[in-house]
């Protein structure tokens, strides 16, 4: 036997496993293919390369992830606000600033903590136990021992557990959705395959992989690699490799808070050097100083920003779509590509027969998966056929000639399923469908003898005896492989001699049929008297019944949400492992392939390169036969280009490309656990219609957080004016720090989650997505902050000096003007264009709530003797809670003229659109 003489386990050091015969495989690894590795030899290979696992990144500390949540610019400005508090002894201030910072720090790590565990998943994948041969004798053993070298046996229903170079492989059909993306499972041979025939994994026929599950059949083979050098372990490593990407809205508050701590600064500097210049006191000034960048910070904004996107979440349960990580219901709205994965996705995830062919010519079928239910009629006709008497063969041949099993509903919402191949599953529910009830056909007439489906015959035969004691005979398969074979074609109620004018069309039909993605298989038979005492011979003299055009059907929803996407300025493209006809029918029948589109194969990337891909990325509209490491390549291509990509994906090739993606998607039903555990986002109902309800809400919660924002902004603004200019009026300071943080937590703070849970405006869905270099306070909303703040605070001065000159409690005026002014300008920014009148509350009350109830708390914070104590408040007169109620109102009716003229201008330039026929475009409500 020949030595083992590799230097890694899994590694063949001459050539791929593939592209050499087995024989020569097996004596590589020093392995017989009956009796397998000594236990001796088997344990040092286990000791030498270590056992068959997937290698794991070891977890954050549950303290690192807490404190990582401080990592934040924002959170860091607060933080350096809490420590000048507390140097200036206002411990009460100190603690309310460290309040909100700890809170803001819990809700992240709790969220932080469920997104750690896609490598638990891929680990789970295994099989616990192999069959594997030791000594001579087979054993049961636990799939961490298998070793390469070790000889594995297989059988329908059992799980790969490691790579391996295919001895034998009778009947053997292998299911490589999860890894391959494949739609069918696969028929496996043992004959060599060139080397760069078997680039990609889904070429590879002659091997078995890791985590792929045996649908049929039997399969005996070495073991090539284990752990991470499995094709499996390949793709654990990519997830490993790659984090996903800060989201578009945590770029753009980091800045911001960068802006907000820089100007906060400055501001506080000049303040200081000017009253010190002036004279006053150091403590006076430092105090004015330290409450100037109370002002300056707002607070509340990591707790709106935290919430509205916690509410955004928990709104989109109600919508199928569960959210992993809270970052990723912003990113939403900016999504500018949907890389769909096509099996499970965009499809049922299941094989069905759509098209009929027989002699007398094209029959469709209806009915949803699986479900026996449904109907077969005349191309081009609505109404039910008649079976006629050779379809009805067809149907009959077809159930008779099949292993595989219906499995009714579990529960009430289950669909049907199958157990065995779900190309046979398919042809029993076209029986079904047909009125020939596949278990009564099997009854009426018993199987005594099969010749199984092989490679070289590609095709299947089972013998029956008939209830008349004939013998039926049942054949199903490749058209190429049965139709030289026939001598007789069915037609109507009976048959004749087939001719090669026949033969020829029905082989147009079939190419047809195989260009427009549907797989082909052909069905025949006969009925014969006597004995059978040749299984080939009474094989022979076969009646072509027809064939069945089958296809993995796309979701009924799925071609609308298409449409929709488009309708958004969203980009749909498919990626999949699956055959290039297959997915290009798909993609054009969903309309995601258009005139001018492209389809690439995975062959084709590998030959051309990143650089190739990157120029011609935007013309591609369909990849297939990909790697998961060309899925990273074209998400990655796309984000180059400033893209905001949204991958969807259900099986582990997906995983590592969702974790790259600026938003992952996976399928909650059918997809694989790792595919959930590597996302952002998961779909309950596995329907790609979904993402566009989920991008709806996504650009709803981004339009509410920049209300929220410039809301929150202005009240900081009104507050930097006033205490940057009271004291060059002749005012003491107007605020203490406890009455700003009272305004920055409360008063900006609850209003600023009611906007959060306004509802979307009408056009949200026909915009383009936002750019996602686009600044949060871009389209003109840092000049309304800084105009809208001047005058909150300039009203808020006069009220002051007014209240100041005439003795009154003038401190405690200015404070409930700009608490009460909040109030409304909350109100008016329900909406960046329609009047709050033409509103109405059913769409928010949440907010009329918040504002009664804060209307409330401060009246209490005024006349309460212990609330008074804490906030240094006085109490108001009723003429002078007259003059504040009055002068309140004011920024509302500012910000509402303001809404007036700019649909005036709106109006005007839609006139003159009609008028010239340019076309105009709203982006975030400013128009273009």
């Amino acid at each position: 036997m020949t030595q083992f003489k590799s230097d890694r386990a899994g590694d063949l050091g001459m050539t791929a496993a593939w592209a050499v015969s087995a024989r020569d495989v097996a004596a590589h690894f020093a392995t017989d293919s009956a009796a397998g590795l000594t236990t001796g030899e088997a344990t040092r290979r286990l000791a030498l390369y270590g056992p068959n696992e997937l290698d794991t990144v070891a977890a954050k500390p549950a303290w690192r992830l807490f404190l990582d949540q401080f990592a934040n610019t924002m959170i860091i400005v607060l933080l350096v606000a809490l420590v000048m508090t507390a140097v200036v002894g206002d411990i009460k201030d100190a603690l309310v600033i460290g309040a909100v910072v700890i809170l803001n720090a819990i809700v992240g790590f709790v969220q932080e903590h469920r997104a750690e565990r896609a490598m638990a998943a891929l680990r789970r994948m295994t099989s616990p136990q192999a069959r594997v041969r030791r000594d001579g004798a087979t054993v049961l053993l636990p799939a961490s021992d298998v070793v390469a070298g070790d000889i594995l046996d297989l059988d329908a229903g059992d799980l790969v557990v490691a790579d391996g170079r295919l001895l034998e492989a009778p009947n053997l059909r292998v299911n490589e959705a999860s890894l391959t993306g494949e739609s069918v499972p696969v028929d496996k041979v043992v004959e060599v395959i060139g080397e760069s025939d078997g680039a990609l994994v889904a070429d590879r026929r002659n091997m078995v992989f890791r985590g792929t599950a045996v649908t049929y059949g039997r399969g005996l083979l070495v073991v090539t690699a284990t752990g991470m050098r499995t094709a499996l372990g390949g793709v654990a490593a990519l997830l490993q490799a790659h984090t996903s990407p800060p989201t578009p809205l945590q770029r753009q508050l980091d800045n911001l808070g960068a802006k907000i701590a820089y100007g906060a600064v400055a501001i506080c500097v000049l303040v200081f050097a000017v009253g010190i210049a002036r004279g006053e006191p150091l403590t006076l000034m430092f105090l004015t100083a330290v409450s100037l960048a109370v002002a300056a910070i707002p607070e509340s904004m990591p707790a709106i920003v935290t919430v509205s996107m916690a509410l955004g979440a928990h709104r989109l349960v109600a919508r199928h779509a569960i959210i992993r990580k809270l970052s990723a219901v912003e990113t939403l709205g900016c999504v500018t590509v949907v890389a769909s994965d096509k099996t499970g996705t965009l499809t049922e995830g299941r094989m069905a027969v759509e098209r009929v062919w027989t002699a007398d010519g094209w029959l469709v079928a209806s009915g949803a998966g699986y479900e026996p239910s449904g109907e077969i009629h005349a191309e081009g006709s609505a109404a039910e056929a008649a079976p006629s008497a050779s379809l009805r063969l067809l149907l009959e041949a077809g159930a008779l000639c099949n292993d595989a099993a219906l499995l009714p509903p579990r529960a009430e919402e289950a669909s049907w399923g199958v157990a065995g191949d779900p190309t046979e599953g398919a042809l029993l529910a076209l029986a079904a469908r047909g009125g020939v009830e596949p278990a009564a056909a099997h009854a009426a007439n018993p199987r005594f003898a099969e010749i199984a489906f092989d490679a070289g015959r590609k095709r299947m035969a089972t013998f029956h005896r008939t209830p008349s004691g004939q013998v039926l005979v049942a054949v199903k398969g490749a058209l190429e492989a049965v139709v030289d074979d026939v001598t007789r074609l069915a037609e109507g109620d009976g048959d004749r001699p087939i001719t090669n004018a026949d033969r020829h069309r029905a082989r147009a039909a079939a190419d047809a049929a195989a260009a427009d993605g549907y797989r082909v298989i052909a069905v025949a038979g006969r009925h014969a008297d006597g004995e059978v005492t040749s299984l080939e011979a009474a094989e022979r003299d076969l009646v072509l019944y027809g064939f069945v055009a089958m296809a993995d059907p796309p979701r009924v929803e799925s071609a609308a949400a298409v449409a929709a996407a488009r309708a958004a300025g969203i980009t749909p493209i498919m990626i999949t492992g699956d055959h290039p006809a297959t997915a290009q029918a798909i993609a054009t029948r969903l309309g995601i392939m258009r005139d001018g589109g492209r389809l690439m194969t995975g062959s084709e990337l590998a030959a051309e390169g990143p650089e190739h891909l990157a120029r011609h990325v935007g013309d591609v509209a369909v990849y297939a036969r990909t790697s998961p490491e060309q899925k990273l390549d074209i998400v990655a291509a796309w984000q180059a280009r400033g893209a905001v990509v949204a991958m969807t994906g259900d099986g582990v090739n997906d995983a590592p490309a969702l974790r790259r993606a600026d938003i992952g998607v996976a399928m909650g039903a059918s997809g694989t656990e790792v595919s959930r555990e590597a996302a952002d986002m998961v779909l309950a109902d596995d329907n790609f219609a979904t993402i566009l309800g989920a991008v709806r809400e996504g650009r709803r919660i981004y339009d509410n957080i920049r209300r929220s924002v410039r809301f929150g902004l202005t009240g900081g603004s009104a507050e930097i004016w006033l205490i940057f200019l009271a004291p060059f009026l002749g005012l003491p300071l107007p605020l203490l720090p406890i009455q700003l943080l009272w305004v920055n937590l409360v008063t900006h703070g609850l209003p600023g989650v009611a906007l959060a849970t306004e509802p979307a405006e009408p056009d949200v869905m026909q915009r383009r997505p936002r750019p996602s270099n686009e600044g949060i306070l871009s389209g003109g909303m840092w000049q309304h902050i800084l105009a809208d703040g001047m005058v909150l605070g300039a009203i808020c001065l006069a009220m002051g000096l007014w209240g100041y000159s005439t003795g009154r409690p003038w401190q405690t005026m200015v404070f409930t003007s700009l608490a009460l002014l909040q109030l409304g300008n909350a109100l008016a920014l329900r909406s960046d264009r329609r009047s709050v009148f033409s509103l109405g509350w059913r769409g928010n009350p949440f907010l009329l709530a918040v504002l009664v109830g804060t209307f409330v708390l401060q009246l209490i914070l005024v006349y309460w003797a212990p609330a008074q104590s804490v906030l240094s408040t006085e109490p108001l007169s009723a003429g002078d809670l007259a003059i504040v109620l009055a002068a309140s109102t004011s920024l509302f009716w500012i910000v509402e003229a303001k809404k007036l003229g700019r649909r005036f201008r709106e109006r005007g330039a839609s006139d003159k659109r009609e008028h010239t026929g340019t076309a105009l475009h709203t982006i975030d409500g400013d128009v273009t």
